[in-house]
């Protein structure tokens, strides 16, 4: 059975644009996901620590016949392939690659290794906005369509510190 899924991709170090089209190149390879499409590419401010680099960001609409802990195992090993170094002590500091599940299906997922819906991804506008513009009706929490989570969001001043700028 194929699950439809949505891969938020993020960079800001070692050419963040190329590091993108590497990940996607990647889990097109992987015969158990199919139909990859993309969002725009955006550069967003950092959050969090912010002395760092701007990040590049995109979110993918993929369809899967791996299950959620298998997808994630997927994107962990693209990661490591692209050499993404992780550091415990700074799970905001700049990256070579990052690759989350935002969303599986319906489901929600709540695991010490995984949580689905992502549990910041309606606090961040470099997720929504890129959403959007694949699906905005799809549903958060299978309660509130993504284009109302970002309505709501902005309407609430929640993405005041953060920039973002649509690239191409």
């Amino acid at each position: 059975m194929l699950v439809r899924a949505f891969i938020g991709f993020g960079a800001n170090i070692n050419d963040p644009v190329q590091q993108i089209l590497n990940a996607r190149k990647h889990l097109l390879q992987n015969p158990d996901i199919t139909d990859l499409q993309n969002s725009s590419l955006y550069l967003s401010s950092p959050i969090g620590y912010r002395d760092q680099p701007d990040f590049v960001n995109c979110v993918g609409m993929i369809n899967t016949s791996l299950s959620a802990l298998a997808l994630l195992h997927a994107l962990q090993d693209i990661e490591v392939q692209l050499g993404r170094k992780r550091d415990p002590d700074n799970q905001n500091a700049p990256r070579v690659i990052d690759l989350d599940i935002l969303l599986y299906g319906n489901e929600n997922i709540d695991l010490d290794s995984l949580v689905v819906p992502h549990p910041r991804m309606t606090e961040r506008l470099f997720v929504l906005e890129p959403l959007c513009e694949l699906d905005s009706n799809v549903l958060v929490n299978n309660t509130m369509s993504v284009a109302q989570v970002l309505k709501n969001g902005i309407e609430n001043d929640l993405f005041i510190d953060q920039r973002l700028y649509r690239l191409g």
